[in-house]
């Protein structure tokens, strides 16, 4: 029997928003220590850090499954049509995220927080020497672990379905089955087709291009992009991510690889897609459990819809050309802003996924859905997993893995946790070819880029976007860009105009 009660919606919303300070409070600080452990902490640092991070996991869990603030939490729901409309949203979107993590027991919680922080300084490690066997038992734990996991929280489902699910709502394997079957059913002719045709000179790209003033150009691409340097910060990482504190300060990171500036100058590009999401969240949801974006499929939508539809567009490119020509004038030399926007855009089925291009991009996505799905449902050892890995890259890519480092190392996500994730990258894809068809339909897009001023851009997105944080589903944010459901044929025939276009394709 619940031995707390409450005398209405004020006593318990109290009890409810002290919890909601403390966990805040906490998240934000084990943020900041995780920023610092990518980016600046020295190398041998892990281990302790990993500690830290472990005990303030446990404080964390017992923050949130505090029995009072369990009992607000429940009586809230039960009472929640006396509460307004924010904060109806605000108590059953957390009642469900922390569902999932009170299901866990504590000190499996606070030892898989442990494993996280440990796993991503090997997997780092790892990358760097090409040694997925030092790397692998963390890897197999972490899966165990998501899977245990799913099984307390929803032991009646699929334990895969159940982890899509709290990246994407309502996300399952039969979506994005259906999903990426319709996908693959068009790009990879597509692809065919523009293999055989003349291929684009792209070799001006892999000059030295020094990283000083490639760091300048990050700082100029922000500036273009309309971020609000007070309150964004840029950092550099393994691998490029954004991370926010809510809506005052959200960091983005890139990395810097002198013979490929391209792979700078997009990542930044696609993390100030994120940012300008993050930025926008309304200030009534600061410090509450609707700031942040939604979901992952939307964050994508936002970061793929800057770093593709926007910054690989003609008018882009056009935009920003004086600035890459006075940054790198003897790398530019005798190319002109036509050539350099089809080198962008070249197609060729490559080893990397963030390196890859807009074309081929959705079967990498593919390779590693597949995998984690294999792993989740045990048809796949982790030991397994780098032949699996590079047979699939060949099968799909038509591309040879050489290592480990170039294949199955390369992406930090796993080591992070993040199991269930990677789908929402080819979904972000698909949605925001569909919310630019709407924008367009509102917003010269073209002559807003010619001229050098996104903000009508910006502003429509976060009218309908961004602003809202985390107070609506997915889907509803969707009907409310384009006026309809998702379609993922918006994304098809973007790609095939396109790069029938760009390869003279008939």
């Amino acid at each position: 029997m619940n031995e707390y009660t409450f005398s209405g919606v004020a006593e318990a919303l109290e009890v409810f928003d002290d919890m909601r300070e403390k966990a805040v409070a906490i998240g934000h600080a084990m943020g900041v220590i995780y920023l610092d452990s990518v980016t600046c902490a020295p190398a041998n640092t892990a281990a302790f850090r990993a500690r830290t991070l472990g005990t303030m996991s446990g404080i964390e869990y017992d923050i949130t499954t505090d029995p009072r603030a369990k009992a607000a939490i429940a009586w809230l729901v039960e009472h929640q049509e006396e509460l307004d409309e924010q904060r109806r949203r605000e108590v059953t979107e957390y009642d469900r995220a922390n569902r999932f993590i009170s299901s866990i027991p504590k000190d499996e919680y606070a030892a898989y927080s442990e494993l996280i922080a440990n796993a991503e300084a090997v997997w780092h490690k790892a990358k760097q020497e090409n040694d997925f066997a030092s790397f692998a038992p963390y890897l197999e734990q972490i899966f165990d672990c998501n899977r245990r996991f799913a099984g307390y929280y929803c032991p009646e489902k699929p334990a895969y379905d159940v982890l899509l699910d709290r990246y994407e709502r309502g996300l399952t394997m039969e979506k994005a089955d259906g999903f990426f079957a319709s996908l693959r059913a068009e790009i990879v002719p597509l692809l065919s087709k523009v293999m055989a045709a003349p291929q684009v000179d792209d070799s001006f790209l892999d000059a030295n291009y020094p990283v000083d003033k490639q760091r300048e150009l990050s700082d100029y691409l922000m500036e273009v992009m309309g971020i609000d340097r007070s309150h964004c910060g840029i950092a550099e990482s393994e691998h490029p991510f954004t991370i926010n504190f809510g809506s005052d300060d959200v960091r983005i990171t890139t990395h810097y690889h002198e013979d490929n500036v391209a792979s700078s100058m997009y990542s930044v590009i696609h993390e100030g897609g994120h940012a300008l999401y993050e930025l926008g969240v309304g200030k009534e949801y600061e410090r509450t459990f609707l700031s942040g974006g939604v979901s992952m499929g939307i964050h994508e939508s936002q970061s793929r819809l800057f770093e593709n539809l926007i910054g690989r567009s003609e008018e882009f490119i056009a935009l920003i050309y004086p600035k890459l020509q006075e940054l790198f004038p003897e790398q530019l030399k005798g190319v002109d802003a036509y050539a350099f926007y089809k080198a962008v855009n070249k197609v060729e089925p490559s080893l990397i996924r963030t390196e890859a291009d807009e074309l081929t991009y959705a079967l990498h996505v593919l390779v590693r859905y597949e995998l984690e799905k294999a792993l989740i449902a045990g048809e796949l050892a982790v030991k397994d997993l780098p032949a699996a890995w590079n047979a699939k890259y060949k099968e799909y890519l038509g591309v040879d893995v050489p290592d480990d480092t170039h294949g199955v190392l390369q992406d930090s996500h796993w080591s992070g946790g993040s199991v269930g994730y990677f789908p929402s990258y080819a979904l972000g894809s698909a949605y925001g070819a569909q919310m630019i068809a709407s924008l367009r339909e509102d917003v010269d897009v073209s002559a807003a880029i010619s001229g050098g001023d996104l903000s009508p851009i910006v502003n429509w997105l976060g009218e309908r976007i961004y602003r809202h944080g985390c107070r609506y589903d997915p889907a509803w944010l969707i009907e409310n860009c384009c006026g309809t459901d998702f379609d993922p044929s918006f994304f098809v025939s973007y790609l095939t105009g396109k790069f029938s276009a760009i390869y003279d394709i008939r």
